[in-house]
């Protein structure tokens, strides 16, 4: 008898964490080491979020426990924010409260998928998507793109993926880990396809306000409104509000997938933590200062990440339009010896793990996200440390 189920023995290791884990790992032998790897803000959680935890930790009432669903003034709260961020109205009875946006994630593909329904997501994908839709009983169907056609999926690649057991569209923008973002018109297009074919759409949608340059984000139920009867929205606090440690995300939907999600919910976390819901109640309820301070800074590393990886010799990749990531194609550095110590590596596993060994460079290559040859460095970090980062493996490169 097997001591772990098969469905759990299966899932692998998220590997954006398990790099986090490693170069924490060094850092704590005392090594210099330099991390792009987790996705999260460098920023601290703005002041009015935090001491609003302080005087929820006080109040008796959230010491108890409180409806699965969420705290009823945060689900109208978040679909108020999201009315006005999105333009997309919904009632409150369609928000269901969860432990962060990964929560949210998994929840709505548990209650679309059946076993064996099949779920298009289109690659480079965040390392957890197809995780979570196995876990469900779905089938993940991959879409590849790359730089040639910005990391965004066409309605032909939809089309030729569609089969009688496709159930579900993943559809992301702004992009992890390409920092894509689609026009609203294409936007539109893919929604309407979706309608057409009679596909679910998750659209994630946690990286919203996180949009540079002239790029604009578009909710895909706001420009296909006959979407929204097959379209569920996951989102959260976590890289809007600088909030990832606080664990509070939200998943939006039709009232019948709504009311299967929260009996879920209701038997497998509960409520989320009263202190942390209340933490954002302040966040969804305030204004956008903090946000436009922290996309500002963003913005600009963006622009500096881009081209100091472009002067990388053999690396390439394009603006990141969003998120905060870069993208870049690293093939040109596969199969030749390279370093100080003349070290091949014939994938993006073995040159990512070589660069953290030489060099104390962290990134996630591309074979986390379904696409190897390419490397995620995320610029949500201290600009110096970026910059010293690429820097290190542009010497390491042409040593």
């Amino acid at each position: 008898m097997k001591r772990t189920s098969v469905r759990l023995a299966a899932i692998a290791e998220s590997a954006t964490l398990a790099v986090d884990a490693k170069a924490k790992a060094l850092k704590a032998k005392g090594e210099n080491v330099i991390g792009f790897g987790a996705g999260e803000p460098d920023f601290p959680t703005p002041d009015n979020i935090v001491e609003a935890a302080v005087a929820a930790c006080r109040n008796p009432a959230m010491h108890k426990y409180t409806p699965a669903a969420g705290l009823p003034d945060l689900r109208e709260a978040v679909a108020a924010k999201t009315l006005r961020d999105s333009g997309f109205s919904c009632q409150a009875s369609q928000v269901l409260i969860t432990s962060g946006g990964k929560h949210a994630v998994y929840t709505a593909f548990a209650a679309l998928c059946d076993p064996g329904d099949e779920v298009i997501c289109p690659a480079p994908y965040w390392t957890t998507y197809p995780e979570a839709i196995e876990l469900a009983g779905g089938v993940p169907v991959a879409i590849d793109t790359d730089e040639t056609t910005g990391f965004k999926v066409t309605v032909e690649q939809l089309d030729a993926a569609l089969t009688p057991r496709t159930k579900v569209l993943l559809f992301v923008s702004p992009d992890n880990p390409s920092g894509a973002i689609y026009s609203p018109e294409e936007v539109e297009a893919i929604g309407r396809w979706a309608v057409e074919k009679g596909v679910w759409v998750l659209t994630d949608e946690i990286y919203e306000h996180l949009v540079y340059g002239d790029n604009r984000f578009v909710s895909m139920p706001t420009v296909v409104p006959e979407l929204a009867d097959q379209c569920v929205i996951v989102n959260g606090v976590a890289k809007t509000y600088a909030m990832t440690g606080w664990r509070v995300g939200w998943m939006i939907g039709p009232a019948d997938v709504m009311k299967a999600a929260i009996n879920f919910q209701s038997h497998s976390t509960s409520n989320v933590s009263n202190v942390a819901q209340m933490a954002a109640l302040e966040a969804v309820r305030g204004d956008l200062s903090a946000v436009a301070m922290m996309r500002e800074a963003f913005s600009r590393r963006a622009v500096t990440m881009h081209r100091m990886l472009n002067e990388i010799p053999g690396v390439s990749a394009i603006q990141p339009q969003g998120a905060f990531y870069c993208y870049p194609n690293v093939k040109a550095l596969l199969g030749r010896p390279l370093g100080p110590n003349g070290t091949v590596s014939h994938t993006t596993l073995q040159l990512a793990d070589t660069i953290l060994g030489e060099a104390k460079v962290a990134f996630v290559p591309g074979e986390a996200f379904g696409t190897p040859g390419y490397a995620r460095f995320s610029f949500a970090m201290a600009d110096a440390d970026m910059e010293e980062g690429i820097r290190r493996i542009h010497q390491w490169v042409t040593a």
